[in-house]
């Protein structure tokens, strides 16, 4: 099965990528021909427009890592807001769609907004990104300035923290400086796939209350 990306029809196999050159204006339109479609992500980033269609377990690992954020955070009593799907866009400049963010320390600047300013409201506090096919590259959140983005690559994640104009490898989160959160999320995605995700965050909570 082929892409096939024209003015009208966006078609891309599961775990396509698609790469094209593209202005500001031809990212717009790409946007309005998908509306509200989940599939093909779409982002833009200096003249060029990248298109992807998830595989299944995409899906299923940032539904289990996203969990694993928000049960840490609730066990550490954390006030919190979670958005998935969301377009982050700065115009002319950047358009990416994260597969989870959390604002965390900045929860209260967008409580109860159904719409984000990017030129005006803060950026995520965290994004959590699944990369299957090599789509997701870190230094697409430097516009945004976004303090901490998870990778998950090669079932392994990595910690990037914003230092400076640049993002930095860390061993540890700012937002959870105590917990090993590459293990944990290791440790939950194996018992997701050996069992389900309930099990896994259950085996969490109970984990996480016997430390206490």
């Amino acid at each position: 099965m082929f892409a096939v990306v024209t003015p009208d029809t966006i078609h891309l196999p599961p775990g396509a990528v698609v790469r094209l050159p593209g202005s500001w204006q031809d990212y717009q339109a790409l946007n309005k021909q998908l509306g509200d479609r989940s599939s093909p992500r779409i982002k833009y980033r200096d003249g060029e427009i990248l298109l992807m269609a998830p595989l299944p377990e995409h899906g299923r690992k940032v539904s289990v890592i996203a969990d694993v954020v928000k049960v840490l955070l609730d066990h550490l009593g954390r006030e919190y807001e979670a958005f998935t799907p969301i377009t982050m866009e700065m115009p002319q400049k950047s358009g990416i769609e994260p597969d989870y963010c959390f604002y965390i320390e900045n929860w209260q600047a967008i409580a109860g907004k159904n719409r984000i300013n990017w030129g005006i409201d803060p950026s995520p506090d965290l994004v959590v990104e699944i990369d299957i096919t090599s789509y997701t590259d870190v230094n697409d959140y430097l516009p945004y300035r976004v303090p901490e983005v998870w990778l998950f690559r090669k079932n392994q994640l990595v910690i990037y923290r914003l230092q400076g104009d640049g993002y930095t490898v860390e061993s540890s989160s700012r937002y959870f400086p105590n917990i090993d959160v590459s293990e944990v999320v290791t440790e939950c995605l194996k018992i997701a796939y050996d069992r389900n995700t309930s099990a896994a965050i259950r085996e969490l909570r109970r984990k996480l209350a016997s430390e206490s």
